[in-house]
């Protein structure tokens, strides 16, 4: 069976969940939801249940650590470049610039507050 936009969730590992949510709700201009699931900390970023896309968590625990290798989750920006600029002035990195990438529009990628891997999309 054929779904078109199969990933609904996805997890962020952190180490700390207070730095993360302020990392997180600075940079993306959104407010996440404390929550604790199956005994681990975490924050719900915003889902609208007739929304498109997937949504996710900020997660903390023994067996959530971060990285910058495996998965790669992109949160789709109106402007990549603001996005850098707040990201870089909370403690965050720039590992891979703004580049065009066709009729695909922009992407980037940051180091967040923790240390993962996390990218950047922005619609032509």
């Amino acid at each position: 069976m054929f779904v078109a936009n199969p990933v609904r969730y996805f997890e962020i590992p952190v180490a700390n969940l207070d730095r993360a949510i302020a990392f997180y709700e600075a940079v993306f201009d959104l407010d996440l939801e404390r929550q604790t699931v199956d005994g681990y900390p975490m924050a719900l970023f915003p889902y609208e249940e007739d929304g498109s896309g997937a949504t996710g968590a900020l997660a903390q625990g023994d067996v959530y650590v971060p990285s910058q290798s495996g998965t790669i989750v992109y949160f789709q920006v109106d402007h990549i470049g603001e996005v850098l600029e707040r990201a870089t002035s909370l403690g965050g990195s720039v590992l891979y610039p703004k580049k065009h990438i066709g009729a695909g529009g922009y992407v980037a990628e940051i180091a967040d507050s923790e240390g993962n891997r996390i990218a950047l999309t922005q619609p032509a």
